[in-house]
């Protein structure tokens, strides 16, 4: 008899979640991490003695609350640490942007720029928040899967067929409420970000500010259609205390899957690490186990992959036969991506020209710092990315979180955090490749922050570089990718991983997707877990 009723493969933060809820279940579960750690890309470092940084994923806002709240993860010590202000974008000539959630301040503060805009952006806000609402049900359940593919790609039973319709019906009803708006949400879905900011708004520290919420982790200029699904992804968490809104988690990300992992710990779930799979085991054609680096066998009912679509398909089942049309939509699932992170202990604070201080925080450091100017410095980074270069002139998302978490480093001192674009896994080939750059590249990025902070470079004590390579190499994030795969239009919704196949299920029975590749996408939403777990105790 197997021990075990499910073996989670990976143990990030997806793959705990839906641990957690089948535990709680009553499902016998077993978690294999090939880390030392549990968390995925959702982890704390410490990279020199005394200063801890979150090392990839660094903010939270997209957990669903209903996570949060099944999983009882403040009494597991979860806490979030709101930001106000939320963003700061120093520019050149020496002014400055702060944004957060406090109207006034926005009022004040986009005012500097145009009268016009500093109307026009609670009714934005508002926009977005309406679109948000109607679709962030639709996130908490597998999507609506309406698709006349032919019955031999995947055969549909009548209980399926009824379940496809009633998502289907919520999914209109959704759009449906959003009356007079709908076509302007289309385009947002569909569309590119550029030209939807540029119709808002007219003053470019503003465009380019939110824009950035557009191009974080994707390969493509904010001008490219797709964007827009990106900008909203980005706002329509809430888990930082507002919606939009972005916050710390106290302890760093890894404090989180610690969370996550007690309470599933709690339920009885089980959580190895420092074992890694190197294979899962299928007979008659259904899931029945996995094969360890070492050697070991373990026996499930059902296995549950948290690894990439490219990861489980291509390299834990290699040699199992799979549907033509499935292996090959598998294989085109694109991937690209062009981000980098870095991290730093420093000596002290960044002291920007536009607003110095160094000495104790100041609004300028709690929250996130875009080195953005305008918008077409974020289309200028993107054209070096185009023919395999790093930019140039980078963009940059800087954060400060021991200016609000001060257990994070030494008394006096900080970490810093940067997420870097466009930084293209696939480099052109005289560069040499990322082991002989990523530093130069680093040196790069401070002197960008340095542009604005005179003070930066010499504050900086302690490195961790971690290029998409390394990215690849340490979370097992394919081509880098932190999204388990590009979140363009094609590969959402009914379309993730692949079309007919977005319901966590699998052509090999007992075998789940719970990764980010799965909908809705990435972010640390928990939301691929929970939804796959719901998916597994429906067939049994």
């Amino acid at each position: 008899m197997p021990g075990h009723d499910v073996i989670v493969v990976g143990g990030g933060h997806n793959g705990l979640v839906c641990a957690a809820y089948l535990a709680r279940a009553g499902r016998r579960v077993l978690v294999l991490e090939r880390s030392a750690v549990v968390g995925g890309a959702a982890v704390t470092d410490e990279i020199a003695p005394g200063y801890f940084v979150s090392t990839a994923s660094y903010l939270v806002s997209l957990l669903l609350p209903e996570v949060e709240r099944d999983l009882q993860l403040a009494r597991h010590g979860y806490r979030v640490l709101a930001r106000n202000p939320s963003s700061f974008t120093p520019l050149p000539d020496g002014r400055y942007l702060l944004l957060g959630p406090d109207a006034a301040l926005n009022r004040e503060q986009i005012g500097k720029f145009s009268a016009r805009d500093a109307q026009a952006y609670p009714r934005y806000e508002a926009w977005l928040g309406r679109v948000a609402e109607c679709l962030e049900p639709l996130m908490a359940e597998a999507p609506a899967d309406l698709l006349p593919l032919p019955a031999a790609w995947r055969a549909r039973g009548l209980r399926r067929k009824l379940r496809e319709l009633l998502r289907g019906r919520r999914l209109y009803k959704a759009l449906r409420a959003l009356g007079s708006e709908l076509p302007e949400t289309l385009e947002l879905l569909a569309g590119a970000a550029r030209p939807i900011l540029e119709r808002w708004f007219e003053s470019e520290p503003l465009r380019a500010t939110l824009a950035t919420d557009a191009m974080i982790g994707v390969q493509a200029p904010v001008s490219a259609p797709g964007t827009g699904y990106v900008l909203l992804h980005h706002v329509r968490g809430s888990a930082g205390g507002a919606r939009g809104v972005w916050g710390y988690v106290e302890g760093g990300m890894g404090a989180l899957s610690g969370a996550i992992a007690a309470a599933a710990r709690g339920w009885g779930a089980q959580i190895r690490t420092g074992a890694e799979v190197a294979q899962v085991l299928v007979e008659s054609g259904r899931a029945c186990g996995v094969r360890l680096a070492g050697g070991e066998t373990l026996r499930a009912r059902a296995v549950v992959s948290n690894a990439t679509p490219q990861v489980t398909f291509g390299t834990l089942l290699e040699g199992v036969q799979m549907p033509p049309g499935f292996a090959e939509a598998v294989r085109r699932i694109d991937y690209g991506s062009a981000s980098m992170k870095i991290n730093l202990a420093l000596s002290e604070l960044p002291d920007f020209s536009c607003l110095p201080g160094r000495a104790e925080a100041g609004p300028q450091h709690r929250g996130t710092i875009h080195i953005s100017p305008d918008i077409d410095y974020l289309e200028r980074a993107y054209d070096d990315a185009k023919y395999g270069q790093p930019s140039r002139r980078p963009v940059i998302e800087l954060t400060l979180p021991s200016s609000v978490d001060r257990g994070l480093a030494p008394p006096g001192h900080h970490i810093a955090q940067l997420f870097v674009q466009y930084a293209p896994y696939r480099l052109a080939p005289e560069l040499g490749g990322w082991d002989a750059i990523k530093e130069s590249f680093a040196d790069r990025c401070i002197d960008a922050v340095g542009g604005y902070a005179p003070n930066f470079r010499a504050a900086v004590l302690h490195r961790q570089v971690l290029s998409p390579l390394d990215l690849e190499r340490r979370f097992g994030l394919t081509g880098g990718n932190i999204f388990h795969g590009a979140m363009s239009m094609h590969q959402l919704l009914c379309l993730r991983p692949v079309p007919g196949w977005a319901d966590y299920r699998t052509p090999v029975r007992g075998l789940y997707l719970c990764g980010a590749g799965a909908h809705p996408g990435g972010g640390v939403s928990g939301a691929p877990g929970r939804n796959c777990a719901v998916e597994m105790l429906r067939d049994g």
